[in-house]
């Protein structure tokens, strides 16, 4: 048995997770299959948990629901203790019920319709401002126990365009100059408590980049207090701890993340005299990522004067990242663990778009049809951002733990495609 990364490990040639033989997964619960291990969530929690409290007992983390938001998965963070960052009321539904309380949520959404404002203040979760249009139409509702603010701090970053999420070109948070103005509009209508917060990007590796972008949210905070008179409940920095999905890639040390964020927030807000707020932040990715994979049957082996294709059951449809972000996902072909590399393929998918490449030059042993590939770091933004294109029903979720496995979401059926749809009366006849 050789240990390959995390809880995946090499068994005579077959890839198992968490105990559990891919192959049997594959030929029990047919694919495309999601597959997460329970262990693996609780182990990178727990190492971050761990990590920052032992330099700061107030702590809150807010798991990033929008990496991943089966019922399961949300489940198993609030029993180890988590909050709940979410950006839609659809993550707080889910959240709600998973069975974490309203006190426990954050909601961080942008461009809000006021009836979602309405049910979010009727189940009763914090709301963290993106603008200043939501923040009046807010109060016009009610006047909220505890308001947060998200500012956006000129600074983003992340592993791709789309995913930086401050700056100057970014669509977040309130800007930098109008945060007065936000705080002292919130106050002067009854506010008693408050938080503030930011999130600069994903997939962040580097530390550094954290610490420039807390030391101007801490800035922030102390120019809020001094000039409105608010004390801060919390001071959210967001996510972003990214994953290394690249062979070249380096994990981030999170004990050397945690020691220096954490020593530059105590020592600021000790300076800014802000008293002892929570530190929070919003892992989504670091969490989940690496407990998860993705397995496709190979269907169709192709060669052409240019290239060597292997064509598999899932598409850009299942695991979109690949299309969108160009992102990079390790590879394994799970039955032929022990075979050496021989051939370069790129992994296709059967969706009618040329984008349709999972993967591209994989130096793989020789595929045949009939071999079940593993997409790994597949456990954030797989299944959540998966969809019906091309008129294909969704992929199955499993969970395995210690040997065992058991199916969190049903594979979607031929009659799914059909939910909500209905013909118009005049074409009825």
């Amino acid at each position: 048995m050789q240990l390959i990364s995390g809880v995946l490990e090499n068994r005579g040639g077959i890839l198992y997770i968490d105990g559990v033989s891919t192959l049997e997964l594959a030929e029990k619960l047919d694919t495309p299959l999601y597959v997460m291990s329970e262990s693996r969530v609780r182990e990178n929690y727990r190492r971050l948990n761990e990590s920052l409290r032992r330099n700061y007992e107030k702590v809150r983390i807010y798991y990033s629901a929008k990496a991943n938001t089966n019922l399961t998965i949300l489940k198993i963070l609030k029993d180890e203790g988590s909050h709940v960052d979410t950006v839609s009321p659809g993550e707080v539904y889910l959240a709600l019920k998973a069975g974490f309380k309203p006190e426990r949520i954050l909601f961080t959404g942008t461009s809000v319709r006021d009836d979602e404002l309405e049910y979010l203040v009727d189940v009763g979760v914090t709301i963290n401002i993106d603008s200043l249009s939501q923040l009046r139409r807010l109060l016009k509702i009610t006047i909220p126990e505890v308001i947060s603010v998200r500012i956006n701090p000129e600074i983003g970053a992340g592993h791709h365009e789309h995913v930086i999420t401050a700056g100057r070109n970014s669509k977040f948070g309130i800007w930098e100059g109008d945060a007065i103005k936000a705080y002292q509009t919130a106050k002067e209508a009854g506010v008693e408590r408050f938080g503030i917060q930011m999130h600069i990007g994903s997939g962040i590796l580097d530390v550094e980049l954290f610490l420039t972008a807390a030391e101007k949210l801490l800035e922030v905070a102390r120019e809020v207090h001094g000039k409105v008179g608010v004390n801060f409940d919390f001071i959210d920095f967001g996510g972003g701890i990214g994953v290394p999905y690249r062979p070249d890639e380096k994990e981030v040390d999170i004990e050397l993340f945690a020691s220096k964020t954490l020593n530059l927030y105590k020592e600021r807000i000790r300076r800014y005299n802000l008293g002892e707020p929570h530190f929070c932040i919003e892992p989504g990715r670091y969490i989940v990522c690496d407990a998860g994979i993705l397995l496709t049957r190979v269907n169709t082996v192709k060669v052409t004067p240019y290239k060597r294709f292997a064509g598999v059951d899932a598409g850009f449809n299942t695991l979109i990242r690949p299309a969108m972000y160009g992102s990079y996902h390790p590879i394994l072909v799970a039955n032929r663990l022990d075979e050496a590399e021989e051939e370069t393929y790129d992994i296709a998918g059967p969706i009618c778009e040329s984008g349709d490449i999972l993967a591209r030059d994989r130096r793989l042993p020789r595929i045949h049809e009939g071999d079940l590939i593993a997409i790994l770091n597949a456990g954030a933004y797989g299944f959540s951002m998966s969809s019906q294109y091309n008129s294909r029903p969704r992929a199955a979720e499993v969970i395995v733990k210690d040997g065992r496995y058991a199916v969190i979401r049903e594979r979607e059926t031929m009659e799914d495609l059909l939910k909500g749809q209905r013909y118009p009366q005049w074409l009825v006849s």
